[in-house]
């Protein structure tokens, strides 16, 4: 007999739809056992505020059931390929009671063991939806901050650098390093006088 192992399912945390616009809930799965007439999907809800969950949605042997549930009903199409191990399926025209966590159960025996995948979707008005989802948002934010504050402590190093530098060159006494010139000295008006006297006068 072939051996049991944990299948693993992948989604995104959270998705965020506009109002009266398709949702695609995005499920994959990893199998270590080819998939076939005994792999199923199934799809809950648990709506926003409740511990309730709802099942609204199964797939199986190419054939798609889908429960009676009010707020999902002629809503729900598959948009999955099990081949390609992907169960995914689309939800028309949703609305604000759709707001919830929605959950992807796979099954492919013998891998039967699995933990569900969870995601948390959010239906908003068309002009608010988001154009990636929060985290992204948040972490863009953050290394954008970072990086200016990382600019601005090296600008501010720099121009304290350049102050100190000019500090010190402007705190040398050019007068004490360059040699004074020495001039010739000047004769006095006397001596002047007396070279005027003592050259022969003369005749007239």
């Amino acid at each position: 007999t072939a051996g049991v192992s944990a299948l693993e399912v992948y989604t995104p945390k959270e998705i965020f739809v506009a109002n009266g616009t398709q949702g695609k809930l995005t499920c994959k799965f990893k199998s270590t056992n080819t998939t076939g007439t005994l792999t199923s999907v199934s799809w809950s809800f648990q709506p926003e505020g409740t511990d309730t969950t709802v099942s609204f949605f199964h797939y199986s042997q190419g054939q798609v059931y889908a429960g009676n549930y009010p707020p999902f009903k002629d809503r729900i199409s598959w948009a999955g390929d099990l081949d390609k191990k992907d169960a995914s399926i689309n939800i028309e025209n949703m609305q604000f009671i759709h707001n919830g966590t929605y959950i992807c159960d796979v099954k492919n025996p013998p891998d039967i063991v699995v933990q569900p995948g969870h995601i948390r979707l959010y239906v908003v008005e068309k002009e608010i939806v988001p154009a990636f989802p929060v985290w992204v948002v948040v972490g863009i934010v953050t290394a954008v901050v970072l990086g200016l504050t990382l600019l601005i402590t090296m600008i501010l190093a720099v121009l304290y650098r350049r102050k100190n530098s000019k500090r010190d060159y402007t705190g040398c006494n050019t007068s004490e390093n360059v040699s004074p010139v020495k001039q010739a000295p000047r004769k006095s008006p006397s001596d002047t006088e007396g070279l005027v006297k003592s050259l022969p006068s003369g005749s007239h």
